[in-house]
């Protein structure tokens, strides 16, 4: 018998928790409240717990799993409910669900509710209130059951996984397939559990996969979305044994990602959140709805300079990192009064010539060769024009030919030698030597130069984790967590600057980086005629307004693909680049069309909502 604990309404989403014979846990359903009276709990062999849990000692799962998945450990299995309490104010709804372990540790799930967005934001907390330390492999951020809880037998073919895979270059790629493709229905007995489990190990966390899922009922036209912020390893699980489908995600676990974290007597850990919706406009409603809540971030954050979405000139794929004095002075004798706002000096400002820009950053001095006389000429410039300067860094990384490449102590180590991936290194961002020594290479440099715009790149990956007294995956995250502190340091001692996220282009379009910074870079499809699919794509996962996108202008372009490139950058923010000084009046001219008509959408870009028509791509290098 199923007695309910609590029963809420976040908007128009009804949320109920319950309990029931034999079962001292607690589950939740989450679902559109004009469907409320409409439940209809898939029959099932067992309960499944709102939080999914594992200390180190416990008991492994059955079913044919361990290696896989650790869901529905012991630890979980032997969570007791407790309490729940409500807090509500003007803005908020919080509910505390309370259970405790075996062990009396308290394990508490949070959902909080932002009255301005159809988002429930998930996490959990454990309280270490046993006499001896515990070290946990396994914390989910959020766990849903019940899917669908309209249906008490899904019918073959009509739950369909949603998920968007991700490669340098060729972001977003949408997937849709049925459950059973995944072979996500129960076995004959059942006994064998059904696990499709993926994610991300390193740094780079939209590296293969986007932090999302999807699962929509065809029938019932509902779908419950969650995306994961994080910006380390982390993993999402859709797990069947019976009629139930449940799904799971968060930080990266033992098995996974190496991931394990010790709590000592009366400390507590946190784990990341995640963001859930459901909507009766399918995956299209659901996606719409969490891609809106990153407008949260830009509620306290927007600058003015921000507000009608200014174009930018990015000299990169002009100069391919060999910015110059000389370079800049004659691109903007080109672009003045063409109603560009950024101008950002990208990689190579501090190159040596022989080398290269990828293999020296860290000492981040100015090439004196293409600089003669430093920056500060360039930088009133570019001012002097109207512009507002911007220039490139890649704060957590040093360069093979660098003096600080050697600085092995002030780097990550894993076995006692420095990670090298490539011609690069790591900065420990735990390190205060190294929160000292970026505070005047970067914070110290962009006040000095008065630059308006700050672009932070990451060009690699440290994987797993480095050497830490706990788990390689705590080391990947404290490490993560530090860069973010970092780059709100410099928010704090730069208020009106305006930061770009990217990494390699895309590998960075997470919920945190985003919300943390103003613009994200969409991609490195610089000159890829796949530039509007993946641009178009990304709406489901990024606004609009903060999605920059490259329009690369050649010499050698026809009026015909000049609009081409043009036209991609109306899917989001217009980031010009390439020949300027070699175009003729012409081409120039179907230019100056694009900028007046993207001026004319920038408020759609803004507040509109995306529907994304037609067929999907199968080759993005062959349309």
């Amino acid at each position: 018998m199923i007695q309910k604990i609590g029963e809420y309404l976040f908007g128009d989403m009804y949320i109920c928790y319950f309990t029931a014979d034999n079962f001292n846990n607690v589950e939740w359903i989450v679902l559109p409240s004009k469907l409320s009276n409409k439940i209809n709990l898939p029959k099932r062999n067992k309960f499944d717990s709102l939080i999914q849990i594992k200390l180190v000692g416990d008991d492994y799962p059955k079913g044919f799993v361990t290696g896989k998945t650790m869901r529905n450990s012991q630890t979980t299995k032997e969570l007791q409910y407790c309490r729940q309490e409500k807090v509500e104010t003007e803005v908020e709804i919080i509910v505390k669900t309370y259970l405790k372990d075996s062990y009396g540790d308290s394990v508490i799930h949070y959902a909080i509710y932002d009255r301005r967005f159809d988002v429930i934001e998930s996490f959990t907390e454990f309280i270490n209130l046993s006499n001896c330390e515990k070290e946990i492999e396994l914390l989910s951020s959020f766990s849903l059951s019940c899917l669908s809880p309209l249906n008490t037998k899904n019918k073959v073919g009509n739950l369909f996984l949603h998920r968007y895979r991700s490669k340098w270059g060729m972001e977003v790629r949408h997937e849709r397939q049925p459950i059973e493709y995944y072979q996500l229905e129960p076995s004959w007995k059942p006994s064998g559990v059904g696990i499709e489990k993926y994610g991300q190990v390193g740094s780079m966390p939209v590296r293969g996969f986007f932090l999302y899922i999807c699962i929509e009922d065809e029938e019932n036209q509902v779908a419950w979305a969650a995306q994961i912020g994080h910006p380390g390893s982390w993993q999402i699980e859709a797990y069947r044994l019976d009629e139930d489908l449940c799904v799971s995600g968060g930080i990266a676990d033992r098995d996974f990602g190496d991931w394990k974290i010790l709590v000592r007597m009366n400390e507590k850990f946190r784990s990341p959140s995640a963001y859930l919706t459901v909507s009766v406009d399918g995956e299209v409603g659901a996606t719409q709805r969490l891609t809106d809540y990153q407008n949260r971030a830009l509620l306290s954050q927007e600058k003015v300079i921000e507000q009608h979405l200014p174009i930018q000139f990015n000299e990169f794929c002009s100069t391919w990192g060999k910015p110059s004095e000389q370079s800049i002075r004659q691109d903007i004798e080109r672009l003045k009064g063409k109603g560009i706002q950024y101008y950002v000096i990208d990689a190579g400002w501090y190159a040596d010539s022989k080398v290269g820009w990828e293999k020296n950053m860290g000492d981040w001095i100015i090439n004196p060769n293409q600089f003669p006389n430093g920056l500060k000429d360039s930088v009133h410039l570019i001012k002097e024009n109207g512009m507002t300067p911007g220039i490139w860094f890649e704060i957590e990384t040093v360069g093979r030919e660098a003096t600080v490449f050697n600085l092995v102590n002030h780097l990550l180590q894993k076995d006692n030698v420095p990670i090298t991936t490539g011609d690069r290194r790591f900065w420990d961002m735990r390190d205060r030597w190294v929160q000292q020594y970026l505070k005047e290479k970067v914070i110290n440099f962009l006040k000095e130069y008065e630059f308006g715009y700050l672009k932070i790149d990451y060009n690699d990956n440290f994987g797993a984790g480095f050497s830490h007294p706990e788990s390689l995956g705590e080391g990947n995250r404290v490490q993560l967590l530090a860069t973010q502190k970092f780059i709100k340091d410099i928010k704090e001692a730069l208020p009106d600057l305006v930061i770009e996220n990217c990494s390699s282009g895309g590998h960075r379009l997470e919920p945190t980086m985003i919300g943390l910074t103003d613009v994200s870079s969409f991609s490195d499809a610089h000159e890829d005629v796949a530039i509007p699919i993946i641009a178009a794509n990304l709406h489901s996962l990024l606004l609009p307004r903060q999605s920059l996108i490259w329009a690369v202008i050649r010499k050698n372009d026809s009026i015909k693909r000049i609009h081409y490139s043009m036209i991609n950058t109306f899917l989001g923010r217009m980031c010009l680049s390439g020949d300027i000084h070699n175009l003729s009046k012409e081409q120039w001219e179907a230019i100056d069309k694009g900028i007046e008509f993207y001026k004319k959408i920038a408020s759609i870009l803004k507040n509109g909502k995306s529907y994304r028509y037609g067929n999907d791509t199968l080759s993005y290098r062959e349309l």
